[in-house]
């Protein structure tokens, strides 16, 4: 009898403990998953790929919902238009909270998404296009951001509110004509704007005119307004990869890389086989194009010009003679590839904000241009004095041939050479052969390239090279 009260007694303990697990799973699975991510930054590529991966992430967990945590002074409007039609096409619910500031291309993000919470302080509006120093551009510019404004707010429909004498009546649920009267400063609103001023709204005003639902402290006061109870929050995780190009896509980077992969080449051009110089440049290649290719900006067909231009180049050094149509084709198409990379393609397309373009293609024109330049006069100057300093003397050879090891020396001519006159035997870009009294050297030109056949002058020996300049 007690066997039998004791085997009831436990089969009845693992019956409950089996339904408690199956009750905890089941609320498990009736979660609201809620997928959290930030734009709180300028409004750029990188933004885009994270808004595109956080879709991708929320897409994954079945989120219920989307919370796009708004901080931005807006950025480019290509970008922002790219981010409103992913939130208009989104099957999942899209809310936006405005922590501190929604403007410009930030309030056209915030407004194409379903509802829109702020917090105490917070601000949204101010979106006329404007130039690298904050003109505001004149209306041609304007016009297509204030159509864009205005549809965004068309897009999420009407109310239908029945009045007290049982009329029906349609309501915007956003009025567009103050998404436009955030663009163009021109039109009037009783009670909200005069002519004159652009619309930016106050968290309290953005409340009482419908562009805000609620202002919240967080994400659960903002839940709880929504009526969203039994949720799990899932945040977007910037990975080390996300920080990587951000750091390897800021300008001043850009510039570095540029410098050393023109650096690089120039330095390999200068001694014979392939070492370190080489090495540096294709590593900075690989950590300029990289990113860009990984955020979208750089295309296939514009890293094939660049290296295509390299090779050109490579072939009027070596093999072709004189420098020609392949030397000033390659010399352009490495040039167009560093800068195409840098740009992103929509923006050809100036149906849709061609000053915003020409500014895009201006700072890559001006970045590569820079680092280009840079990178010359720095490898001029390095090339007579990194070799000859003591700080870099780990580079060069320094070890002693002792004539009782059974080194024997042989006379150095070249030193009685400074100030002789002869003839390029070879093209010198820059280095090559001359000839001086019938017999040849090995020269480097000091000031740009000489042709074969030139006369020439020896202005200098040094490190076992002569210096050689086009005689006058």
């Amino acid at each position: 009898m007690r066997k039998t009260f004791l085997i009831l007694l436990i089969t009845i303990f693992f019956i409950g403990a089996k339904a408690q697990q199956d009750t905890i799973s089941l609320q498990d699975s009736l979660k609201n998953i809620v997928y959290v991510f930030n734009i709180d930054k300028n409004i750029e590529p990188a933004m885009w790929r994270q808004t595109q991966k956080s879709f991708e992430e929320a897409e994954k967990l079945n989120a219920d919902y989307i919370i796009i945590q708004v901080n931005t002074y807006g950025g480019m409007v290509n970008i922002a238009d790219s981010i409103r039609t992913k939130i208009l096409n989104s099957k999942v619910p899209v809310y936006s909270y405005i922590i501190n500031n929604a403007a410009s291309a930030g309030a056209l993000i915030s407004i194409a998404t379903n509802k829109i919470y702020m917090k105490k302080g917070a601000k949204i509006g101010s979106a006329s296009v404007v130039d690298q120093s904050g003109k505001i551009m004149p209306e041609k510019y304007q016009s297509y951001m204030r159509s864009t404004m205005r549809s965004t707010a068309e897009a999420h429909g009407k109310d239908t509110i029945v009045t007290e004498r049982g009329d029906t009546i349609y309501r915007w649920k956003r009025d567009p004509k103050i998404a436009e009267a955030m663009v163009d400063p021109r039109i009037y609103i009783e009670n909200i704007s005069d002519t004159g001023q652009i619309v930016a709204f106050t968290a309290n005003e953005a409340l009482e005119n419908r562009y805000c639902e609620a202002i919240v402290e967080d994400i659960d006061e903002l839940l709880a307004e929504a009526k969203i109870d039994n949720y799990e929050i899932k945040k977007y995780e910037p990975t080390k990869l996300d920080e990587l190009i951000g750091f390897l896509m800021s300008p001043a980077v850009q510039g570095i890389l540029i410098m050393l992969i023109i650096g690089g080449i120039y330095f390999e051009l200068q001694s014979p086989g392939i070492g370190l110089p080489l090495g540096a440049a294709v590593i900075a290649a690989v950590l300029y194009f990289s990113p860009l290719y990984l955020e979208g900006l750089a295309q296939n067909w514009e890293m094939v010009i660049f290296v295509v231009g390299l090779i050109l180049v490579a072939l009027e050094i070596f093999v072709i003679p004189g420098f020609g149509v392949a030397g000033v084709s390659g010399i352009i198409l490495v040039f167009a590839g560093l800068v195409l990379s840098m740009i992103d393609n929509i923006i050809f397309d100036f149906e849709f904000h061609s000053t915003e373009a020409i500014a895009i293609i201006l700072r890559a024109l001006a970045i590569v241009s820079v680092s280009i330049l840079l990178s010359f006069v720095l490898s001029l100057y390095l090339s007579k004095r990194v070799l000859t300093s003591n700080t870099f003397s780990w580079i060069v050879l320094n070890s002693t041939q002792d004539k009782d090891q059974g080194f024997v020396g042989v006379e150095n001519k070249q030193n009685t050479l400074i100030g002789r006159m002869g003839t390029a035997s070879t093209d010198l870009r820059p280095s090559g052969k001359v000839e001086i009294d019938e017999e040849y050297y090995d020269a480097m030109s000091e000031i740009g390239f000489i042709d074969k056949g030139e006369k020439i002058t020896v202005i200098e020996y040094q490190a076992g090279q002569l210096y050689v300049i086009k005689s006058k």
